[in-house]
């Protein structure tokens, strides 16, 4: 929760869930762009439009949603596409120690955001989380530009 963020935490998930991708799509782009094909995928997640998590996690998730459209604005006359992939709740080790209340702040913040969400709701697979990426990669997804792919099996409409 914000009022128990120090900096220290702060900026290593700021780092981390946004300072990564930027740094990422820097150096791809200097690959892609002389080629004028490439596609860049980013993982977000759902908390970055339904901010029932940590202050910091859903504020970097929700930044990089946006940083993924002005990416594909930048490059929306080129053949590189941008798009990210936002995760519902997924079967894995996080989530299922954010189910059990191990996640610091987890379980405090969902008596705050709790009534806002469908938490858990249907869950998925990574292999859901996969196909989305798979699809975005492939020719079947050329046209799909700036987009967020949200995979939630419907818990987060």
């Amino acid at each position: 929760m914000i009022d128990e963020t120090d900096d220290d935490w702060m900026m290593y998930v700021m780092n981390t869930n946004l300072g990564g991708p930027m740094r990422y799509i820097r150096e791809a782009l200097k690959i892609f762009l002389p080629k004028n094909d490439g596609v860049i995928i980013n993982v977000s997640s759902v908390n970055g439009t339904r901010p029932f998590c940590g202050a910091t996690y859903t504020s970097t998730k929700g930044a990089l949603n946006t940083l993924t459209r002005n990416v594909a604005i930048r490059l929306i006359d080129t053949n590189i596409r941008c798009n990210v992939v936002g995760p519902g709740a997924t079967v894995t080790p996080a989530h299922l120690a954010n189910k059990a209340g191990e996640q610091p702040g987890g379980a405090e913040m969902l008596k705050y955001s709790g009534h806002f969400v469908y938490f858990p709701g249907p869950e998925c697979d990574p292999l859901d989380q996969a196909y989305a990426c798979l699809y975005l990669a492939s020719k079947m997804g050329r046209h799909v530009k700036g987009q967020v792919l949200q995979v939630c099996n419907g818990a987060f409409l």
